[in-house]
């Protein structure tokens, strides 16, 4: 779910409009594919990229990844689309900016490490491989279908970037107090 293209594309709208069908597809395979190595290098190391490599508590990270994403979530609420032009900024290197922050943040990094602890590596791998392509894939036709539609029923592309962009707001705001909540439950567990 913290994949779904059809509100992903809400936050790439602006890329899909300024960017030719050959050039979004580049970019957005190098995203996927710098996104798949992140997932599935959290989902093989899980804790210990936290506890071993940057020496906290995953519950941490949790806590800090919610109050961004809860930010983001702001954002979108009061300033719509623009709200991640000014969090992926411009960039020379689009395809990283689309991976991180889009594809790649803290509720995305988070169930990586799940997939980590519930399957073995090669299946997490695959998972993550065929959630992401499936993704891909779908974010790549629904750009055709914007570049099809987009001369034609302009305003209703930016009715539905508008409910979409509320509907994605809501959601990820929901997404982030759980993962506060979650991290503060791990770390009073802890006591």
């Amino acid at each position: 779910m913290l994949l779904n293209p059809f509100l992903v594309v809400v936050y790439l709208i602006d890329v899909m409009q300024k960017k030719e069908s050959k050039t979004f597809r580049h970019v957005m395979l190098r995203a996927g594919i710098i996104s798949t190595v992140v997932f599935c290098i959290f989902a093989i190391l899980g804790d210990t990229v936290f506890s071993e490599i940057m020496q906290v508590e995953f519950a941490s990270f949790q806590i800090f990844g919610g109050i961004v994403f809860l930010l983001i979530g702001l954002q979108f609420v009061f300033r719509g689309p623009q709200a991640i032009e000014i969090l992926r900024g411009e960039s020379e290197h689009l395809a990283g900016a689309i991976a991180m922050p889009i594809l790649i943040g803290p509720g995305t990094i988070s169930v990586s490490v799940l997939i980590g602890k519930r399957l073995d590596p090669m299946m997490a791998g695959i998972s993550i491989f065929a959630a992401m392509a499936i993704s891909i894939v779908i974010i790549l036709l629904l750009k055709s279908l914007h570049d099809i539609v987009r001369t034609r029923h302009e305003r209703l592309i930016q009715k539905y970037i508008e409910i979409a962009g509320r509907i994605t707001a809501l959601y990820v705001g929901t997404i982030s107090i759980e993962m506060i909540m979650q991290g503060i439950r791990t770390w009073a567990g802890k006591f």
